[in-house]
């Protein structure tokens, strides 16, 4: 009956949206690009097109939207040599019209990026990319029966240079490998002693299929998550059915190694759940098949904060899709092993998902406490913490993100009030002014008084980090920030939140 319940509602959604009016309805914008299309399409909470990109290339697998407003997109390169799933072998950063900022190329016979990317808080971007094997290196580092080529996985980390960007940081899967079948090549040693390690053996790759084609795709990585507090990536990977995370604040020679970054492990995983049979242990698998898009959700108050989650595509009862989320055993910037595998046993978390796929999926937990999912190829929709769907859209993404009304992205592309919040505040709010603006860096807030009130002023600058947050004061002090653009949310009595934006100029 449950089953026939969750038909019967996604049919009544073949509309475009449903909403709940006994749950808090979805307000904010989804940002997304069908696969291989050259539109990108940011939707309000009523499935009106706010805005769109007619882009000049196609997307190869996801867009995200940076603190200015510009776009950057993962697109399909024309000349790739190599070939596989959400391939793309180029990133592009593009204006509000769709004219490029800048754009980079990764893509040759030896290697080429493709799937997710992450932006970093300082306007970096992070690429899923592979990288050739041939069978004699494959065979000399210890794989048994190597017969044909691989493609390993490795991150790239791309500055903005001008118009093209330059590689600031790297990340190899091939320099952390083990191997126990032959002791007379490279990586030799006990694999259960060593979960840090890959075994060089545990994971079968494509074997010339897999998703989309792909001769070589070897663990199929498709998503990365960051975390700013612990400078840490977590990243997915479907045939291997684990995430793993790494550290981030590693220099690339210290990546390449066993030692260094905060952490003092250097490029090994300091963290891996799903499939404990990857390092000989005998505990029990969590993550049966497929798994995509990990991240952390926030630790600002909402629930679950702090937990990794991410898209557990057959992990539910009769191999339904899930989205989980699990509490790592964090002790600063290491995780406990003991036992033989990495805690938790299980999930702590766990949404079942309205529909099943094998494919791509992506989540995000947001501040109100709903959860946003994107079904792959079907559907994305919103459901609150009972379990009521408040929102859903029919469009069918490989990958889709849901960005809040305060975001600075948002507000630099729709302006001051994108999610209507002034026309329906009283009207001491709607009149609220931070002046002088610009100004050298103080801002008085003019139109409100505190009294029995009570007034937070949050400011993010233009990548989207919170730099300073004031209670009950009139007054805001920018002046030991540089100057430039800066976005300040302010909270009326918890209660109505509108977000200006300040400039500085000395």
């Amino acid at each position: 009956m449950k089953l026939m319940l969750k038909v019967i509602a996604i049919q009544l959604c073949s509309i475009l949206l449903l909403s709940n009016s006994n749950a808090q309805s979805f307000n904010g914008y989804a940002l997304y690009n069908l696969q291989n299309q050259n539109t990108t399409y940011l939707i309000d909470k009523d499935g009106n097109i706010a805005h769109t990109w007619s882009c000049s290339a196609s997307c190869n697998y996801t867009v995200k939207l940076k603190p200015n407003g510009n776009i950057v997109r993962g697109t399909v390169n024309s000349s790739n040599q190599l070939n596989g799933a959400a391939i793309g072998g180029k990133v592009q950063e593009l204006d509000v019209d769709a004219n490029v900022v800048w754009e980079y190329t990764y893509s040759n016979s030896d290697h080429c990026s493709h799937h997710d990317l992450e932006i970093l808080p300082n306007g970096n971007v992070i690429l899923i990319a592979w990288e050739v094997k041939t069978t004699a290196e494959l065979t000399q580092a210890g794989r048994s029966g190597a017969t044909s080529e691989l493609w390993p996985t490795h991150f790239i980390e791309l500055e903005q240079s001008g118009s093209t960007a330059t590689i600031v940081w790297e990340w190899h899967i091939w320099d952390h490998m083990i191997q126990d079948a032959d002791a007379s090549k490279d990586n030799f040693g006990i694999v259960a002693d060593h979960p840090e390690l890959m075994d060089i053996n545990a994971v079968s790759g494509s074997s010339g299929g897999g998703p989309g084609g792909g001769g070589g795709d070897w663990f199929h990585a498709n998503g990365v998550g960051y975390n700013e507090a612990l400078d840490q990536l977590a990243f997915t990977a479907r045939f291997a059915s684990e995430v793993f995370i790494i550290d981030h604040s590693t220099t690339t020679a210290e990546a390449a190694s066993h030692a260094g970054g905060d952490s003092g492990k250097g490029g090994d995983f300091i963290f891996r759940w799903g499939n404990p049979a990857n390092y000989g242990s005998t505990a029990a698998q969590t993550i049966p098949e497929a798994v995509h898009d990990p991240r952390w959700i926030e630790d600002d108050g909402r629930p679950n904060a702090g937990m990794l989650q991410f898209f557990n595509n057959s992990g539910g009862t009769g191999s339904s899709s899930v989205i989980d989320a699990i509490t790592t055993p964090a002790s600063g910037f290491i995780y406990t092993y003991s036992g033989g595998s990495y805690a938790p046993s299980s999930y702590d978390w766990r949404h079942e998902c309205l529909a099943t796929n094998s494919g791509q999926g992506a989540s995000k937990t947001m501040s109100n406490g709903n959860v946003f999912v994107n079904v792959s190829q079907q559907y994305m929709y919103e459901v609150d913490q009972a379990g009521n769907i408040v929102w859903q859209y029919n469009a069918s993404p490989t990958k889709a993100f849901r960005y809040e009304c305060d975001y600075p992205g948002i507000v630099a592309l729709l302006g001051d009030d994108p999610c209507g919040l002034l026309s329906i505040s009283e009207e001491t709010i709607s009149q609220v002014e931070l002046f002088p603006n610009p100004s050298t860096g103080i801002f008085k807030v003019d139109g409100f008084e505190l009294g029995q009130n009570e007034l937070t002023m949050t400011v993010v600058d233009m990548f989207g980090k919170v730099i300073k947050e004031v209670e009950n004061t009139l007054e805001l002090d920018l002046t030991d920030f540089p100057d430039g653009v800066y976005f300040v949310k302010l909270n009326f009595n918890n209660e109505k939140v509108i977000t200006k934006k300040l400039t500085t100029i000395r």
